[in-house]
């Protein structure tokens, strides 16, 4: 296990964010991003919590953003070096964003994610 500082670990996900090609980051809209300490459950290294875009119908207004959550100490668990924590925060953040599109895990498993 590594440890990084929360600062440290919210810079790797500021720079996976930047990663997000532009026309999907452009399409991002009412979703918060957050780094939590723990999750809810061990093993969790992020969660989207909300309505994906796939689902939303003319009813999806006047709501709370999404929240995309990213588990700093559940990476840092599974990680040695820190490489290996901006590898894996960059393929957790994609992962949740996927889910913010509508994508699920299925499919984003046969796409190698």
């Amino acid at each position: 296990m590594i440890q990084l500082s929360p600062e440290e670990f919210e810079d790797l996900v500021v720079d996976a964010l930047d990663g997000i090609p532009e026309e999907f980051a452009e399409l991002m809209e009412n979703v918060a991003i957050v780094v939590e300490d723990e999750p809810p459950e061990p093993g969790l290294l992020g969660l989207y919590h909300g309505v994906p875009l796939t689902e939303r119908g003319q009813w999806y207004a006047g709501v709370l953003p999404d929240r995309i959550s990213i588990y700093r100490n559940e990476i840092c668990r599974i990680c040695d070096t820190a490489d290996e924590v901006a590898d894996e925060v960059r393929t957790t953040v994609v992962h949740e964003i996927a889910h913010y599109f509508g994508i699920d895990d299925e499919r984003l498993h046969e796409l190698g994610w």
